[in-house]
């Protein structure tokens, strides 16, 4: 009887976070964020990272299984979760930027949300899901100029918010013992809003874009043993070409945002290109090695504008892991586990002749709770993105990520006394 207790207990513990969760997700995902000069272009900034455990080897992991976690980064890899377990993942991000130019710019911002709400749970013996919630860009920057009216110089204020948010339901079936496959189906939505105020004027011009489509991301994996225990584990990417329409519209409103003034504007489109992934992990249960290689090719897009140009993107990423075992009744399972990892990122955008490009440093740790159904994660990722060349903004930036991750035996028929 008491073991009946103590399950039921657990389950309402379960629900309950989840829950807590969620609602601190939806609050902290519309906050606003820190300015950034480079989501005021094309989608906006693309979120390369991941934040789960994968951070702290920067965001590296096509290559390895999920047994312990939910590794979006190849949907192939979620064949691999454990039988009768469920699993509730929320990552938040606290992240300081120094913004710094070749002139007198010298500044600092930082802002804390949550960037990612997942769980997963095994159908079958064969057949892995997920289902989540994060990022697929973002929009968030604030620029002053000077525009001249009737020839006088007037100060301009221009403000963009939003970017593409992106929930997904991903599966990975286990076609034999050592391969696997996946796909992701993401729903790609979002706003990005435009406002521009002139002179300090009582009435600003708003153009407000909202997208909606459909986007698929393919997966692959292979693991299998070396010798001894160490296995090999390789992995491979292919997300599908999507076109993305804005619907738009320009909106002129007073002080107190009473609209005086809106019509519907041509449609913007933009190709959110194919993206091609590999990766590799090597371990043997306590050292694992990972790498990863991302390219999206954008140079066959044209942009909206003329103030900048695609080029196809690339992202390698490399990191070491070790894990200390520990015992928990009469079985030896993960205890701690810390991590290093550094990555490389040459973005699709080119500004003033200038790609921007980004290069970071991670650590990582993972704790265990004493019951053994949370984890704990922490990662701390400092980098450089951009220049001073060309006018430009060299960002300087330290990311915090913490992650809970909730694991617990859902589907298991029990027997009470």
């Amino acid at each position: 009887m008491q073991s009946r207790i103590d399950y039921m207990k657990r389950i309402q513990y379960t629900t309950g976070l989840c829950g807590l969760m969620l609602l601190l997700g939806g609050k902290a995902m519309a906050q606003h964020g820190i300015n950034s000069l480079y989501s005021a272009y094309a989608i906006g900034d693309q979120e390369e990272h991941d934040y789960t455990r994968n951070f702290g080897v920067g965001s590296t992991g096509i290559g390895r299984r999920s047994d312990n976690y939910l590794n979006e980064l190849n949907p192939a890899s979620y064949a691999a979760l454990p039988r009768q377990h469920f699993m509730f993942d929320v990552s938040l991000r606290a992240q300081s930027v120094n913004y710094k130019d070749a002139t007198t710019l010298n500044r600092q911002a930082g802002d804390v949300n949550i960037k990612r709400l997942a769980m997963g749970f095994k159908v079958n013996s064969r057949w892995g899901m997920s289902l989540g919630f994060g990022q697929f860009s973002n929009v968030d920057y604030k620029l002053v100029s000077t525009k001249f009216v009737d020839t006088s110089p007037q100060t301009t204020t221009t403000e963009g918010t939003g970017g593409i948010y992106k929930a997904y339901i991903s599966n990975g079936v286990r076609i034999t013992k050592n391969f696997a496959v996946g796909v992701s189906t993401n729903f790609l939505f979002g706003p990005n809003n435009t406002t521009e105020n002139v002179g300090g004027d009582t009435v600003s011009t708003k153009i407000q874009r909202y997208a909606f489509n459909t986007n698929f991301n393919a997966g692959v994996q292979y693991a299998g043993r070396l010798g001894g225990d160490w296995v090999l584990g390789l992995g491979a990417t292919y997300r599908f070409k999507t076109k993305l329409s804005y619907e738009k519209k320009l909106i002129v409103m007073n002080a107190s945002e009473t609209t005086l003034f809106q019509d519907d504007l041509a449609k913007e489109k933009y190709t959110l290109p194919e993206q091609y992934g590999a990766g590799i992990h090597l371990g043997n249960g306590t050292i694992s090695w990972l790498a990863d290689y991302r390219k999206q090719m954008w140079a066959d897009t044209k942009p909206a504008s003329t103030n900048y140009l695609f080029a196809n993107s690339e992202r390698m990423s490399t990191g070491l892991e070790y894990t200390f075992r520990r015992m928990y009744g009469s079985q030896q399972i993960e205890g701690v586990v810390i991590q290093a990892g550094a990555s490389y990122y040459k973005s699709y955008l080119v500004v003033n002749n200038n790609q921007i490009k980004d290069v970071a440093g991670t650590v990582g740790v993972s704790l265990p709770s004493k019951s053994n159904y949370l984890r704990y994660y922490i990662g701390i990722e400092v980098g450089q993105r951009g220049t001073t060349s060309g006018g430009l903004v060299k960002e300087t930036y330290i990311n915090g990520v913490f992650h809970f991750s909730l694991r617990d035996i859902w589907f298991l028929r029990r027997t009470y006394d």
